[in-house]
């Protein structure tokens, strides 16, 4: 199961905390309940949100930004792949070849497609091999 960031589940401790005490309130009969509300989720849940998210920024590894993160991340092939051609290890031939492979295999179906092709080729490529010998 994956794991929510820190800025999310603080924040929605931070949502909660403010409703409990405010409901509380309110169904305790005291007049000031709905200022809770106002500062709660004017105030402590957006700075609670804005602190945490400090803290992530600070955390990341020195010259590593959040998109070169995500580009290493292997659920996300394209970002994958612009992250190699930024950095040089592609030609822009090879990437647009590459995006476009990557671009016919988005579905099952098409990657079978593709496969099929593939092999297709190959075969035709070996036949024409043995008849020129």
């Amino acid at each position: 199961m994956r794991r929510l960031p820190a800025r999310s589940r603080a924040t929605g401790v931070a949502s909660l905390l403010v409703l409990g005490v405010a409901l509380t309130a309110l169904f305790l009969g005291m007049d000031w309940f709905w200022v809770v509300f106002v500062v709660g989720f004017a105030v402590v849940v957006p700075l609670v949100s804005a602190l945490v998210g400090a803290d992530e920024r600070h955390a990341e590894p020195s010259g590593e930004s959040r998109s070169a993160s995500t580009a290493a991340d292997p659920d996300d092939p394209l970002a994958t792949l612009r992250g190699r051609y930024a950095r040089g290890e592609l030609t822009e031939e090879q990437f647009e070849r590459k995006l476009e492979a990557l671009l016919e295999t988005e579905t099952l179906e098409a990657a079978e497609d593709r496969a099929r092709r593939r092999d297709a080729d190959r075969d035709r490529e070996s036949d024409t091999e043995y008849e020129i010998e």
